[in-house]
């Protein structure tokens, strides 16, 4: 698996989990899959994802987003 799979699976789960939360325990743990989108479109413009630094940090190979 590389960096940039992992950080994609690791986003779809982020939001994925926000929006069961919000369905059934609080509607406000919809901002946990606002903040992943917006970490998603802070990452595209920058390059900068702080998920693809833990998981480098954890030994996952590179990919070709995240270098």
């Amino acid at each position: 698996m590389t960096l940039d799979r992992a950080v994609m699976i690791f986003a779809g789960c982020v939001v994925l989990l926000g929006i069961v939360l919000s369905l059934t325990v609080h509607p406000w743990w919809i901002g946990l899959t606002a903040f992943a989108g917006l970490n998603m479109i802070q990452a595209g413009f920058t390059g900068f994802c702080p998920a693809a630094m833990v998981f480098k940090a954890l030994g996952i190979r590179p990919g070709t987003a995240f270098q």
